[in-house]
């Protein structure tokens, strides 16, 4: 996997914390939603899903997610490379 992965701009660093548990995560400004809910950037998570379909191509199966702290994460759910 690549350290960094460069998305519509933003740079998507690699985790590998063992155990299966991989993940490439971002982290930008909070906005919120009309609930007063926090939310990525807009853009951070078009990128987030733009990554995601990528590595889908490529044959990983992933999922897409973030928090309230502005990061977005896409975690490799397996590897079949």
């Amino acid at each position: 996997m690549e350290k960094t992965r460069r998305v519509n701009g933003w740079d998507f660093e690699y985790n590998d914390l063992g155990y299966g548990d991989q993940f490439y995560e971002c982290r930008g400004d909070v906005v919120y939603d009309d609930y007063h809910d926090p939310q990525p950037e807009p853009s951070l998570w078009q990128a987030c899903c733009d990554l995601a379909r990528d590595l889908e191509k490529e044959g990983y199966n992933v999922d897409v997610n973030h928090s309230e702290k502005g990061w977005v994460e896409v975690t490799i759910l397996n590897n079949n490379n």
